[in-house]
């Protein structure tokens, strides 16, 4: 099946077919459905992605969270910048690697997070409307063996 995709024309898979264009259509849509709400409560979409992988996994080295919030290292800092500047989070040095910086989520910052995390849920659940939780289960399934697949990372 790898084989067949890689040589097919681009015309003969097509934009409706084309899973990368078709996931930055869907990412595009849900970013700009929160974007207003977020901008209310001074949140970007980089600074909200940081607040969501911290409220998961608090103290997170800045690399890591660079990947996991799919944020550009320069983003990344100025965002935590000004994450730190509003009081959501702290940075603090890794006490077994005194290079290394761990960024933490404060009681601020996960009560932000929480006040837009009930229209983040809304949007999910309308991505997944008229499509069974077994349809549901299987993409998400297809999903983390596609990032499996392109990941340069272990997580």
């Amino acid at each position: 099946m790898t084989q067949e995709l890689a040589k097919l024309r681009f015309v003969e898979i097509g934009l409706g077919n084309f899973a990368p264009y078709l996931m930055n259509r869907i990412m595009g849509r849900y970013n700009a459905s929160l974007r207003e709400e977020m901008a209310e409560l001074g949140l970007t979409t980089p600074k909200i992605r940081c607040l969501a992988v911290l409220a998961m996994i608090d103290g997170i080295l800045i690399g890591e969270l660079a990947v996991y919030a799919v944020v550009e290292h320069s983003t990344l800092s100025r965002t935590l910048d000004g994450l730190e500047k509003e009081s959501l989070l702290r940075r603090a040095r890794d006490p077994k690697d005194q290079r290394a910086t761990r960024v933490f989520l404060n009681d601020a910052g996960r009560a932000t997070f929480e006040k837009v995390w009930p229209r983040m849920a809304q949007t999910y659940a309308q991505m997944f409307e008229g499509i069974s939780t077994d349809e549901r289960l299987a993409f998400e399934a297809t999903l983390q063996k596609i990032l499996r697949n392109v990941r340069i990372h272990d997580f």
